[in-house]
């Protein structure tokens, strides 16, 4: 990029120590989530035959963490989505706001990206409307499976009762029979849910890719933000140019 040696190389923060934490929950959630997911779809392994009857349990461990690694990762969808509105560090959806800048800034990232940073006419320091509205896609996939997901759990409370009593299968048929109708019964939601659960998985490969291209393209150390918080950046005199 032309213009780097007369920039002012400065370190930003990008992630708190709060939010890096969140991440890697999030991370180790989904994966437990996913493992045992496809576990639960179709059985892939099995107790060995040696072992007392009390260790071969198996599914029924995996609905457990999978049921409990599924209840982090709503959690933390639910207070991402509050941290988007209220934190004070940095407000993500101030850059979803479909502006006029906002709208140039997303299709210069694109730019960026496709012209192999040949093209880069935007603040790299900082969030932009591109992976703004990436990660919101995230958490609308993630809150997507929490509705089908419940929608499966509550199929097994078919008494109506629970350990803490009607009211909670109540509460989930209510916020999630709307899957059961659009989806055409407990196999389509089922279906769904184990379909959304790749597109999580692309989700995945794509940020993971992108955070190392935009390190090596950019040289400021984009992929360190998840471990330390910061990255380093160029800042210009002027306003961002090729």
């Amino acid at each position: 990029m032309k213009g780097e040696a007369s920039g002012k190389i400065v370190r930003v923060l990008r992630m708190p120590v709060s939010w890096r934490i969140f991440h890697w929950a999030n991370f180790v959630a989904v994966f437990a989530a996913v493992v045992t997911g496809i576990y639960i779809a179709r059985p892939y392994y099995q107790a060995m035959i040696a072992e007392p009857a009390v260790r071969k349990f198996v599914m029924g461990w995996n609905r457990a963490i999978h049921l409990y690694a599924a209840i982090t990762v709503d959690v933390l969808c639910l207070v991402s989505f509050y941290l988007y509105f209220l934190s004070r560090f940095e407000r993500p959806v101030r850059k979803l706001l479909p502006t006029k800048e906002h709208r140039r800034e997303f299709f210069e990232v694109l730019a960026n990206f496709f012209t192999f940073n040949r093209r880069k006419r935007f603040d790299s320091a900082e969030l932009d409307s591109f992976n703004a509205a990436w990660f919101t896609l995230l958490h609308l996939l993630l809150l997507f499976q929490l509705f089908t997901g419940l929608q499966l759990y509550v199929y097994s409370l078919e008494s109506g009762l629970s350990a803490v009593g009607g009211w909670w299968p109540w509460l989930i048929h209510t916020a999630t029979d709307w899957t059961y109708c659009a989806f055409g019964g407990r196999m389509g939601v089922r279906w769904v849910h184990h379909f959304t659960m790749y597109l999580l998985l692309a989700w995945i490969a794509f940020h993971v890719y992108y955070e190392i291209w935009r390190t090596v393209y950019w040289r400021e150390g984009d992929i360190a933000i998840a471990f330390g918080g910061e990255k380093i950046a160029r800042r210009q005199p002027g306003p961002a140019t090729q």
